[in-house]
């Protein structure tokens, strides 16, 4: 494999070479998988004459780790627990780097469930606050960076509707997706966000009802799924081309985009 991830903030990339994508989700992003992702890539590869080539997986899978895929999960599979093998079933980032020259990843919407801070944060407690959260992604970062052939590309976290949260709730996990995408994501690096929280909320600390499946429900419609996964797609492919620290968050489709989808 040709990897083209080193040298994160590279402004160009070679012709030709192929790219392998590895998108890490669970039912969230399967949801805007199946809103068009394959589809927009083999459209793209086949009009610009690159061999962009994308697979999805889910992790961690529900057995034997569990249906858990939150800041605490990722530190505990890929820092905690790194090494040659699999954790559980799971492969580490030793595993993964040997195959994948982008990685991206997910939380599903429970983690923006966000209790209050206690005061005494700890890196190794499942609690779902900012406090654990930061410790937890400042390991990841630290992990990540280590992988300097890698581009990983980490979406701030699925948001809730306002029949799913509470208002302090909301705003916490409002509060900690702006910091991930503000303040732990360096410019210059090979690590790079996408805002879904943004594109869910619209500004707002929780999860449009018209982009969600129901008010209770916090998956993405199918309509609001199709109308992402373009931005998805192009987001991955503004990082692989050296525009990651550049382009963070089309609003719009680009040209490609509009003429695979009709827009």
């Amino acid at each position: 494999m040709e990897n083209l991830a080193g040298q994160a903030a590279a402004s160009s990339y070679e012709k030709g070479s192929y790219v392998n994508i590895l998108f890490l989700h669970h039912s969230t992003g399967e949801c805007v998988w199946k809103g068009g992702v394959p589809e927009w890539f083999a459209a793209y590869n086949a009009r610009h004459q690159t061999d962009y080539r994308i697979t999805e997986s889910i992790f961690p899978k529900k057995r034997p780790y569990g249906w858990k895929n939150y800041p605490y999960d990722y530190w505990n599979i890929w820092v905690k627990n790194a090494g040659p093998s699999p954790f559980l079933e799971e492969p580490t980032l030793e595993i993964l780097t040997r195959q994948y020259d982008v990685i991206v990843f997910k939380h599903c919407f429970p983690v923006s469930e966000i209790l209050p801070d206690t005061g005494v944060p700890d890196i190794s407690s499942k609690d779902k606050r900012i406090e654990n959260y930061k410790l937890q992604y400042a390991a990841l970062r630290e992990r990540l960076h280590s992988f300097t052939d890698t581009r990983f590309i980490v979406w701030t976290g699925a948001a809730l509707t306002e029949g799913s949260t509470s208002p302090d709730s909301a705003r916490r996990a409002a509060d900690f997706f702006k910091w991930v995408r503000d303040v732990w994501d360096e410019p210059g690096d090979n690590i790079f966000t996408w805002d879904f929280f943004d594109l869910e909320t619209e500004g707002s600390p929780y999860m449009k009802d018209g982009h969600a499946a129901g008010p209770y429900d916090s998956h993405p419609s199918p309509a609001f799924s199709r109308q992402v996964a373009p931005l998805f797609c192009q987001r991955i492919v503004d990082v692989i081309e050296g525009r990651g620290d550049v382009d963070r968050l089309p609003q719009a489709p680009s040209e490609e985009v509009s003429h695979h989808f009709g827009s």
